[in-house]
């Protein structure tokens, strides 16, 4: 089954959307698990995905990325020092993923994953020169509007948002400078957090947390999602062409948007001007990544 058979195609996407379907069910399960701490939960995250990631390394025979960057690290000792701050970029985006949903800024982070791929499209013109298109360039005018309002008029400066927007886009800059742009520098990154998570994990743990039920069901069915929605992300990467895998990316926001409100969230008057730019700039680049996939004759694809 080759990445350009129409059968790799459905199953890409279904791949796809079941992943944003399970971090969806990842934001929805921490708010459950509230009286641990986003601290702790981060925590069992990182010690519970690491293994599997690197199980699937293994599995998969890309241990060799792992490999690679330990050959360079002992070779070069400086190198592990932005290592850990690649570490470090990563690890904030994790435990504000966890973090949000349980205070209140669930619909925040939701807000900044869909900013994210403007961002990244600003951060490829300015660091590494890529051509940016009309479209993007008045996409990205357009969220510069929602940004504006955001900054001025809502009633409360939406941070973890612009945490996700800019803060992603430094890790995954980081990661191609270094070369670590893989699952193999994935797996350091994880891996480097982990005394982190191990410390959160050994803490004290709040009052709260023994009047919850089965906490530790709820722990592992944490790190069953995580590991399962990690691996169905990567099994659609491996399936479908990278514009239609960048256009599907736009689920698991509009995902984390519903869980949010689920909870008790709402989008306040002066924010819609905010996600109405957005929006709309968002779908600018859905529709010039669904033009470009019909201009590719098949025999363009990937085999």
């Amino acid at each position: 089954m080759t990445a350009s058979s129409p059968t790799a195609t459905r199953f890409g996407v279904a791949c796809s959307v079941i992943a944003s379907a399970l971090f969806a069910l990842m934001y929805y399960q921490a708010a459950l698990l509230a009286p641990l701490g986003s601290a702790a939960i981060y925590g069992w995250r990182i010690l519970l995905t690491t293994p599997f990631l690197g199980a699937f390394l293994l599995l998969s025979r890309r241990w060799d990325e792992v490999a690679t960057i330990g050959r360079r690290l002992r070779a070069r000792p400086s190198l592990g020092l932005v290592l850990l701050l690649s570490s470090a970029l990563l690890g904030v985006q994790l435990w504000l993923f966890m973090w949000a949903p349980i205070h209140g800024h669930g619909l925040d982070v939701s807000l900044g994953y869909f900013l994210l791929p403007l961002t990244l499209v600003l951060t490829g013109r300015l660091c590494f020169g890529e051509r940016i298109s009309r479209l993007q360039l008045v996409a990205c005018a357009l969220a510069a509007v929602g940004v504006v309002n955001e900054l001025l008029f809502a009633p409360r400066v939406s941070w973890p948002a612009f945490v996700v927007a800019f803060g992603y886009p430094c890790y995954f800059a980081l990661r191609r400078v270094l070369r670590t742009n893989h699952l193999g520098g994935m797996w350091f990154d994880m891996a480097f957090s982990l005394p982190v998570g191990l410390w959160f994990i050994a803490a004290p743990l709040p009052e709260g947390v023994h009047a919850m039920r089965h906490p530790v069901l709820g722990i592992l069915v944490l790190g069953m999602l995580s590991a399962v929605a990690l691996a169905f992300m990567i099994a659609a990467s491996q399936r479908l062409t990278l514009g239609l895998f960048g256009l599907l990316s736009y689920v698991e926001p509009a995902l984390l948007v519903a869980v949010s409100l689920l909870l008790g969230e709402r989008i306040s008057q002066s924010q819609w001007l905010t996600y109405g730019s957005i929006w709309a700039a968002i779908l600018l680049l859905v529709f010039e990544g669904a033009v470009a996939m019909r201009a590719v004759r098949p025999r363009d694809l990937p085999a």
